[in-house]
């Protein structure tokens, strides 16, 4: 089915010495001292300067490129699923008003969003003749005083029956006409969306509270803060970061989420609004860029709060969150048998708040997460073809895939267009530039460092087997240092000349010179874990970042009163499109007492998470341990 992540520029019969790996990797192409084009269209830079300034900046996606396993999946969401997207229905709701469903304005933002990273990505011109397509119409529709949504007007930026996501709409309208901004220039995009947040800034105290506008403890309306940021920095009129605080100070009114407060004071998500993940994870998305242009400390903290708790209490194994769109008491995360978990709408804003953490504080932590995310709950919730997606994902049961306009159907696509992005960062060590690289996936980037353009070409063998090599390409020697991320399931990780702390293998500034080449030595290997707490008396397998899953269908379709236990870790047997495994398993029917019980062992056949249910077939990540049947 999709075989393209083989084809990782690997050659079995060479290997890299000195590296520890057992993985063959291919010599990369001979290169002069010149740089490829990886040089899409370059994103228009903000004219007000951060207050807060990034510990590490994620390369642009124009400048990055992954290729292999990862790379796969993010090629096929903008090929099957971006540039087929019927628009029309997307658009109808504009042009004829009331629209279809109280909420179908956000699709073609959030289209917008996606495809225009795409875009920039690949340089596709069907996919930027459908954006200019978008834009052009979604601007059309625009009424004379900004109005920029799909309700009558008596229904409109207010929170009554059958309406309440007219200020959402217009969130994702401005996220999705300022992304198209910047990578374009079109000024009649950005002046759209003045013409809408001008409306909003009418409306909002002025008429009603902000609040009274959107579901959720307003949670819904409040979460425009984000793009209203971004136009600031865009435009840099005052007006909009006024109204900025003005959509935080209205957190704190009667019935209000009390976002900022709450998380310094509780430190729980769960405790804030009604803890609606999506909405409120949204709302936090921009306390972050809030935090960026204000240098608040306190929203930051704040923003690390809800990131500290739910990693500690709300993270499934697999990157996701919440259980029925909310975030839950911590006893309540039984996971086993729960099928309305990981909300793909939260899982691609987690991936937005683990970005702009990450840049903010150039901290490992974010990075692994973000690759827990995309190697399992991101990719589990896409069908493999590309163009179907999960609203919830389960851990155990069966995939829901859908074709349907639901809000998932349309986050989905926006977490792979992001992904590229959190691959390669640049940071600074005492007065040295730093290459920072997070991810073991063969990929390129082009940065400035030292004040010189370097093309970084990573050769691996990922995800089949452990070991990679970076090659650099500049026309002059350049002094920076360089950071290879060290994901726990990757050690011991091993560069010559490297120290290992805080999560990242530290190689100090240096002059470098074209070609110069990093050996980075890691383990790929399965591990077999059992879970404590909430989690005792279950047990389940990686291999690397991948969470394996085990098919029924695959497997003889044991019924499911089988008690079944893995007794060792899983080997890689096949790369027949899926990555697949074999592991040793014992199987037991369910007895009247435990001590009656007879076990058989066999060996069981796996496949990753992402690729599970695929057929519609039932499929299991979490086994019972024996000690627990």
């Amino acid at each position: 089915m999709h075989k393209s992540f083989l084809n990782a520029a690997v050659d079995r019969r060479a290997v890299v010495a000195g590296i520890g790996a057992t993985a063959a990797l291919s010599a990369l192409p001979a290169r002069a001292a010149s740089l490829p084009p990886l040089s899409g269209p370059k994103a228009l830079p903000y004219i007000v300067p951060d207050k807060l300034a990034n510990a590490a900046t994620m390369v642009p996606v124009s400048q990055v490129r992954v290729d292999g396993w990862l790379g796969h999946r993010i090629g096929i969401n903008a090929r099957a699923r971006l540039t087929s997207v019927d628009l029309e229905p997307l658009l109808a709701g504009f042009r004829k008003k009331p629209g279809s469903h109280p909420w179908i304005g956000e699709h073609i933002g959030k289209w917008m969003h996606a495809a225009t990273l795409a875009w920039a990505s690949t340089g596709d011109a069907k996919l930027k003749a459908r954006l200019d397509y978008a834009a052009k119409a979604l601007v059309q529709a625009q009424e004379p005083d900004g109005y920029l949504g799909t309700y009558l007007p008596a229904d409109r930026l207010a929170l009554v029956k059958g309406a309440g996501w007219d200020v959402w709409s217009h969130k994702y309208c401005l996220i999705g006409l300022l992304t198209y901004y910047q990578y374009t220039g079109d000024r009649t995009a950005l002046d759209a969306s003045r013409k809408a947040a001008d409306l909003l800034i009418a409306t909002f105290p002025a008429k009603r509270s902000i609040l009274a506008a959107g579901h959720h403890s307003g949670m819904a309306a409040t979460s425009v803060l984000q793009p209203i940021v971004q136009l600031y920095r865009l435009t840099a009129d005052k007006r909009y970061l006024d109204f900025a605080y003005y959509i935080v100070k209205s957190w704190q009114e009667a019935g209000g989420p009390d976002i900022v407060r709450t998380l310094m004071r509780e430190k729980r998500v769960e405790a804030v609004g009604n803890a609606k993940a999506y909405e409120m994870l949204s709302n936090i998305v921009g306390v972050c860029e809030l935090a960026r242009v204000t240098g608040d400390r306190t929203l930051i903290d704040a923003s690390i709060n809800a990131w500290n708790d739910i990693a500690a209490t709300q993270l499934f194994i697999t990157g996701a969150t919440s259980d029925g769109e909310f975030f839950q008491p911590d006893t309540h995360m039984a996971e086993e048998n729960m099928a309305r978990v990981g909300e793909t709408c939260v899982t691609t804003t987690w991936i937005q708040l683990n970005q702009a953490l990450f840049q903010m504080t150039g901290e490992a932590r974010f990075g692994d997460e973000l690759e827990r995310t995309y190697y399992n709950a991101l990719t589990a919730a896409q069908h493999p073809d590309g163009q179907d997606w999960c609203y919830f994902t389960a851990l155990n049961g069966r995939k829901k895939y859908d074709k349907d306009i639901t809000c998932c159907h349309s986050s989905g696509p926006r977490g792979l267009a992001l992904s590229p992005m959190s691959a390669y960062l640049t940071g600074r060590d005492g007065g040295d530039d730093v290459l920072m690289v997070s991810t073991l996936e063969p990929s390129s980037a082009r940065v400035t460092l030292g004040g010189q353009a370097v093309l970084v070409e990573q050769a691996t063998a990922f995800p089949q087997a452990g070991g990679s090599r970076l090659r650099l390409t500049l026309r002059r020697p350049a002094r920076f240092g360089v950071k290879v991320r060290v994901p726990a399931w990757a050690g011991p990780v091993t560069i010559a000349g490297a120290t290992v702390r805080d999560g990242w293998a530290h190689l100090p500034p240096r002059l470098w010179r074209d070609g110069d080449e990093i050996a980075i030595g890691y383990t790929l290997a399965s591990t077999l874990t059992s879970g404590a707490g909430y989690r005792a008396g279950r047990q389940w397998l990686n291999w690397g970042p991948f969470v394996l899953a085990y098919e029924h269908n695959a497997n003889g379709k044991l019924p499911p009163v089988d008690i079944l236990h893995y007794e060792g870790p899983a080997r890689l047997t096949g790369t027949d499109g899926f990555l697949r495994f074999e592991a040793p398993v014992t199987r037991g029917r369910a007895p009247r007492h435990h001590e009656d019980l007879a076990y058989q062992a066999f060996t069981a056949r796996l496949v990753t998470y992402a690729d599970a249910g695929a057929d519609g077939g039932y499929y299991r990540i979490w086994l019972r341990r024996r000690a627990a049947a």
